[in-house]
């Protein structure tokens, strides 16, 4: 037995407001389902509230709590896999109390309205230290708050964990272990770039790699590798940040986002002079990434040796194992299944089964899965690596088709195919696949 497993687990979260793991225990207990929420709350204190609240985040896996004033009411709404899902309302009278007891444990001004703020408070239990990060922006009825659930666990996937096929990930495993270049990531907010990012940097962190990451925020403590946060307040930019950095005799940079021309030719300067460095871009797609690079002024010439390999990703959900059904699919899913794995090149290394072979599967619905048939979420991915051929005909001209097209040549598998393997391999749905890459590839 350790030590430490014979103290209460009471730990203040912030200013002297306690929770306990026997807190949450009972109010988890109560609730086996979305639909529960509301009971337990109704008839619950304020200082009540916010922890049954966080107790349902926890307890559903989910990744923000969105609190939201209304004309009449209150809206609590939760991100599971995801996906918003109302689960209470409470009287608009209680605002007042609600908005000051979230403010007071996140470390804001209780008597400042008409202005976001941002603050933090960790949730101390034995299994482990959570820290939400709140958002409150003003509105027409109050203030809107959002609470990010920064769960340890949400970055502790090995690179061999995300999901990447066979070929596509012995191809990017080899540019990430270049000692130089760029390996970008792309794809829209919550689309898991910050979880690959994180992969990837605990894959190449050793002792004999100095790793130095540049933030906007720090979100997660990664051991053995030296975090830095941007500051506008004080002029520490990503671009002023990253020149800093690179004084600091890196092997390994990562950099939170390249979001203008600046930071660009600094980020692309550290990869021709003997660094990797890692970073993400708002594009739809892989293919995007060159055009928007080259849209932003960095100069084709430039660009073509510095970069390494572009991910494009999605993430969807995982069909409910504990409810998990075989079912046929409507003729116009059949054919658009049929459709996109067709087109999956051959030098992809991928062998589709023979249609008659074919099986799809979808969640039922149960306590598990809160009826919803999916629980947890998987990354789809389409992995871009730099040919001489691709090189060759980089250009102020060049599209995101033309990219896209030369990619899938050299053996490129898209977001949508790899998304249709994942239904082939009864892991999601056509319906998901549909929602996150759309019917075009």
């Amino acid at each position: 037995m350790k030590a430490y497993d014979t103290l209460p687990i009471i730990k203040a979260i912030i200013k002297g407001v306690k929770i306990t793991d026997e807190e949450l225990q009972i109010f988890q207990s109560k609730m086996k389902s979305y639909g529960d929420v509301q009971g337990v709350i109704g008839a619950a204190s304020i200082t009540d509230i916010i922890t049954i609240v966080i107790a349902a985040a926890l307890q559903f896996g989910t990744s923000d709590i969105h609190v939201e004033a209304e004309e009449k009411k209150i809206i609590i709404r939760l991100r599971i896999d995801g996906i918003l899902q109302e689960v209470a309302s409470l009287d608009a009278d209680l605002w007042k109390k609600i908005i000051a007891r979230i403010k007071l444990i996140s470390g804001l001004k209780i008597n400042v309205i008409d202005r976001p703020q941002d603050g933090r408070f960790t949730i101390f239990l034995k299994s482990g230290d959570t820290d939400v990060r709140v958002s409150t922006i003003p509105t027409a009825y109050g203030e809107s708050v959002v609470m990010r659930i920064l769960k340890p666990s949400a970055i502790n996937v090995e690179f061999s964990q995300l999901g990447y096929r066979p070929l596509a990930e012995k191809r990017l495993l080899k540019e990430i272990e270049k000692p130089h270049g760029m390996v970008m990531t792309t794809g829209p907010t919550g689309s898991g770039k910050t979880t690959t990012l994180y992969a990837i940097l605990r894959k190449l962190n050793t002792p004999g790699v100095k790793i130095i990451t540049l933030e906007d925020p720090v979100e997660y403590k990664l051991e053995g590798i030296n975090q830095s946060q941007i500051d506008h307040a004080k002029n520490y930019t990503f671009a002023g940040g990253l020149r800093s950095i690179l004084r600091q005799d890196p092997d390994v940079v990562m950099v939170g986002e390249i979001r203008d021309l600046e930071t660009a030719d600094v980020a692309i300067n550290a990869a021709l002079t003997g660094h990797l460095l890692l970073s993400t871009l708002h594009t739809n797609d892989a293919a995007g990434a060159i055009p928007r690079f080259i849209s932003m002024g960095v100069k084709p010439f430039l660009l073509a040796p510095a970069l390494n390999a572009i991910i494009g990703q999605r993430l969807t959900r995982k069909i409910c194992t504990n409810c998990k059904e075989q079912v046929q699919l409507t003729p116009e899913q059949l054919e658009f299944v049929k459709k996109v794995a067709s087109t999956i090149p051959p030098e992809s290394g991928e062998v589709v089964a023979a249609e008659t072979e074919w099986k799809f599967f979808k969640g039922k619905g149960c306590d598990a899965c809160n009826k919803s048939g999916y629980k947890g979420r998987l990354g789809i991915y389409e992995i871009l690596t730099m040919s001489d051929e691709i090189k060759a005909s980089m250009s102020e001209q060049i599209s995101e088709y033309q990219v896209r097209e030369l990619a899938k040549k050299q053996g490129m598998t898209t977001m949508q195919q790899d998304g249709i393997l994942k239904v082939l391999d009864g892991l999601t749905t056509v319906d998901e696949i549909l929602r996150v890459a759309g019917e075009s590839a």
